[in-house]
């Protein structure tokens, strides 16, 4: 009889065999490692608010609320939902179920076209710079201040370096008094007793009253010139702009020492400025 052994076998163990190690796959010299996809930082709800917006904007006579929603693609609880938030925070407004454009989002649009106007005002000093051959100033009198408001120049026709306040020294430079030449008695008595008369040259005007004087025997659109009264060893002059109620100016500077070129540049730029006057005329509030 054969006995038949039923005990599990033992089995040998045999080292572990190193497994193959594949080399890396070498990118070829030169090839840019390719980008990793960022992850998205859009806001769908914006969006869709400034999609809304768009719309809103393409209908100057109103639109209601399921034809924006089938305008822009938007589902209508969603469309309700951002015209509320909308009208509440006033790019929005809501007349007889129809929503038009608000107060905020004219002020961004009237925003844009002023940047716009001042980028035209920018362009035209920046070619008379160049063809006169003087740096260039645009300023106005506004809520009783002197402002300065673009500057066109360049490494061969440096601006006169502001050395003192212009808001503060109107009574000394060209710019200001050709300003102040547009006011009135009252307005001139209003800002000088804000900043007085105070000398910053040898060549600065004394007091008040000589200045007032000054300014009365300015006549209507004459060039304004003054010789280092602000700075020593410059000159400046200033055409008047008068649209309406709004004082405005377009001026030069020259280095002293071509004082003779002062009141020749300054006639061709009065020239110049006729010849524009009414593409400026549209860019005078800028």
């Amino acid at each position: 009889m054969t006995t038949v052994d039923t005990a599990p076998a033992k089995t040998l163990a045999l080292p572990a065999q190193p497994r193959p190690r594949t080399p890396p796959a070498r990118r070829p010299s030169g090839m840019a490692v390719p980008p990793q996809p960022a992850p998205t930082t859009l806001i769908g709800s914006v969006q869709r608010a400034m999609r809304l917006l768009e719309t809103v904007a393409d209908h100057p006579y109103g639109a209601p609320a399921k034809q924006l929603a089938r305008a822009t693609g938007l589902a209508l609880p969603t469309t309700y939902h951002l015209l509320r938030t909308l009208v509440h925070e006033g790019y929005l407004r809501r007349d007889k179920g129809l929503f038009f454009l608000g107060d905020a989002a004219e002020r961004l649009s009237s925003s844009g076209a002023r940047e716009k106007r001042r980028g035209r005002v920018a362009d035209t000093l920046a070619h008379w710079r160049d063809s006169i051959g003087a740096p260039m100033y645009y300023a106005m009198y506004r809520d009783g201040e002197i402002e300065v408001l673009c500057v066109a120049d360049s490494r061969e026709s440096p601006a006169a370096e502001e050395w003192a306040d212009f808001r503060e020294t109107g009574h000394a430079h060209a710019i200001g008094q050709c300003l102040l030449s547009q006011l009135d008695e009252g307005a001139r008595r209003e800002y000088l007793a804000r900043y007085p008369v105070q000398a910053l040259t040898p060549y600065t005007v004394r007091d008040s009253d000589a200045l007032l004087r000054r300014l009365a025997r300015v006549r209507r659109m004459e060039p304004v010139t003054e010789r280092q009264e602000y700075a020593l060893g410059t000159v400046c002059a200033a055409v008047p702009i008068t649209v309406g109620t709004t004082a405005a100016t377009m001026a030069i500077s020259l280095p002293a020492h071509q004082a003779d070129r002062l009141l020749p540049a300054a006639q061709r730029l009065q020239t110049e400025i006729g010849r524009h006057l009414g593409s400026l005329t549209l860019s005078i509030s800028i």
